[in-house]
């Protein structure tokens, strides 16, 4: 693995164990390629470091160089923005020099999971190589910006993501619905339409909205079966969900609210209705 890679900030502001801006805070001078080459360090040591975790976790005493490996990561960690795993690992080391393995190996085990997620995150927030590295900033962009300082491109990221529109998903099988709530929403919002239920999966892999519209009865899925699809994706836990529906009955809407939906509007609906509800419910996600 090269020291060349580069890696995609604003998927990297999305990794919650990662602090960057901690990182770029007490190094001013740090430029994105510098902390690009922190992260690639960091990942050649991860097999290594997740053997030892499973030895750990199996009660095997640690050896010499396992504690190198140790004392190794939890450095990296550090040097990346995870203290959280840097006091872990450390933990866990001084447990096992005390003897106390069975200790040890509990936290190895709950260790291994979050520590796996995190390299999971880095190593898909890689980017190809024929991939330019560029931010948009107020319509422009700065090209190359790996070679700016690290603190300076946070900056640019934060401020685009504090004024970029708030985005909505309304899948429904009627494409004059979609078309109705973009055109009453779509001044104030970034309204997204989707017809075909079953291809809600790919699409929440490239786009995190803010807010749920959906249909309650579609073909080949209807929108309580949807509502475990979105859930199942890690940044949609809590995002509000709002069905729209032509059976305003008191067991549909019951079973809406059962599965998690935070509200519901009776079609046909009045534009003013919609505004208000989302107004109410839309909640921009922390991404960065």
């Amino acid at each position: 693995m090269g020291d060349n890679i580069k890696f995609d900030l604003p998927a990297l502001m999305r990794t919650g164990s990662l602090d960057i801006r901690t990182v770029a805070r007490n190094n001013l001078s740090m430029l994105v390629e510098e902390y690009n080459k922190l992260l690639s360090k960091f990942l050649k040591y991860v097999p290594m470091t997740k053997d030892t975790l499973t030895k750990i976790s199996s009660q095997k005493t640690a050896e010499s160089e396992d504690f190198r490996n140790m004392t190794n990561i939890s450095g990296m960690l550090q040097d990346i923005g995870c203290s959280k795993f840097t006091v872990l690992f450390e933990e866990i080391a001084s447990a096992c020099k005390r003897g106390h393995i069975a200790f040890a190996a509990d936290c190895a085990k709950s260790l291994y999971i979050e520590f796996d997620d995190l390299c999971t995150q880095i190593a898909h927030s890689k980017m190809e190589a024929s991939e330019d590295a560029t931010v948009a900033v107020e319509d422009a962009s700065i090209e190359n910006y790996e070679t700016q300082s690290l603190k300076k491109i946070l900056q640019l990221l934060d401020y685009e993501e504090a004024k970029r529109k708030l985005r909505i998903l309304v899948v429904d099988d009627a494409p004059v619905i979609i078309k109705t709530i973009s055109s009453v929403l779509n001044t104030e919002y970034k309204v997204y339409g989707m017809t075909d239920p079953t291809k809600i999966e790919g699409f929440l892999k490239q786009v995190t909205p803010e807010l749920f519209l959906l249909d309650y009865k579609m073909p080949g899925r209807n929108g309580f079966e949807l509502v475990p699809i979105i859930r199942s994706f890690k940044d949609h836990k809590e995002t509000p969900i709002i069905f729209l529906t032509s059976l305003g009955t008191a067991d549909h809407v019951s079973a809406a609210f059962a599965l998690g939906a935070c509200d519901f509007i009776v079609k046909p609906f009045q534009g003013n209705i919609l505004r208000e509800k989302v107004a109410k419910h839309i909640v921009r996600k922390k991404l960065f």
